[in-house]
């Protein structure tokens, strides 16, 4: 008896189910809205039931029944990609798909460049790419949303297994025509009376205003951001400082304005970059792949867009 659905539909299914809306769930696997919503009624007539309640203006949720095809279309989408993940395994070549996220001050750096490095190594894998602020990549691996991230060592769950790439010491930025910029170091000392623009994402704040409070210094935050693209911005054209643990290539804020980096003098516990996952017994082959070659991609060539420190 031929099939009466195809994975392709049910992973619509589930999106939907997931998302509550057709146009969240067209954002989440790319694809048009009117082919999600096809999808979903070919199903409902091929099974002879309705499996969502339209709700004007506010999505759709599942019916009874509809619960108990989501949830079975879930298990089945599971069941492939476990199937996928051993198929692998046996012949020895990571393949199949593999969900990434990475913190958003990193995806500008490194998603693209590494993604291109792993896709060109191993054909058969099938990249999706996240950006969100730490505490939402957490919260992605949790529901299962991600494989792995890439990110800092900053309030690790006790679930979540950290894997040192790299550490980042902070760095000072500062406009280029500042009258410390020529300077080839600093310490937070000095900056004390000088306007601060603080990258403004949930536990990234922190860190940086910790990094204050060890030296004993109260920093003079007068700009707020979420957007380290923004900060750049601002410090190039003259709003203040800021500090960064990432010291770029380019030495230009996004509006051509131009920026210096300083090390900083004082004794301060550098950011440590890893890959992090939650804790299992056995990763499958295509994350045990993808961990490998980030290690020996930032091993042999650096961070992508990076001058790591000497």
């Amino acid at each position: 008896m031929p099939l009466r659905f195809t994975f392709r539909q049910l992973e619509y299914l589930v999106a939907v189910g997931e998302a509550g809306t057709i146009a969240l769930a067209s954002e989440r696997v790319n694809v048009s809205s009117p082919s999600i919503s096809a999808a979903i009624s070919q199903l409902e007539a091929e099974f002879g039931i309705q499996i969502f309640v339209r709700h004007h203006a506010q999505g759709l949720s599942l019916t009874p029944g509809g619960r108990r095809i989501f949830n079975e279309a879930k298990r089945i989408l599971d069941d492939a990609a476990a199937l996928n993940n051993l198929a692998g395994d046996i012949s020895n070549k990571p393949r199949g798909p593999i969900s990434i996220g990475t913190l958003t001050t990193v995806a500008p750096l490194v998603s693209a460049a590494i993604r291109r490095s792993f896709e060109t190594r191993y054909p058969d894998a099938n990249i999706t790419l996240h950006e969100a602020n730490q505490a939402d990549l957490f919260n992605m691996l949790g529901r299962a949303e991600i494989d792995i991230a890439i990110t800092y060592d900053m309030e690790i769950p006790k679930d979540i297994a950290f894997d040192k790439i790299i550490s980042l010491p902070p760095y000072v930025m500062l406009p280029a025509n500042h009258s410390l910029a020529k300077k080839g170091s600093i310490c937070l000392k000095e900056l004390e009376q000088e306007p601060m623009v603080l990258l403004d994402l949930p536990i990234s704040r922190e860190y940086f205003l910790s990094v204050f409070h060890s030296c004993k210094v109260r920093p003079n935050v007068t700009e707020r951001t979420s957007d380290l693209s923004v900060v750049r911005s601002l410090v190039a054209n003259q709003y203040g400082f800021s500090l960064v643990n990432m010291r770029t290539i380019s030495e230009f804020a996004p509006d051509g304005e131009k920026l210096v980096f300083l090390p900083l003098t004082d004794s301060i516990r550098p950011l440590v970059l890893g890959l992090v996952t939650k804790q299992v017994d056995h990763r499958s082959r295509i994350v045990e792949a993808f961990f490998e070659h980030v290690k020996q991609h930032v091993e042999k060539n650096g961070l992508p867009g990076v001058i790591l420190p000497d």
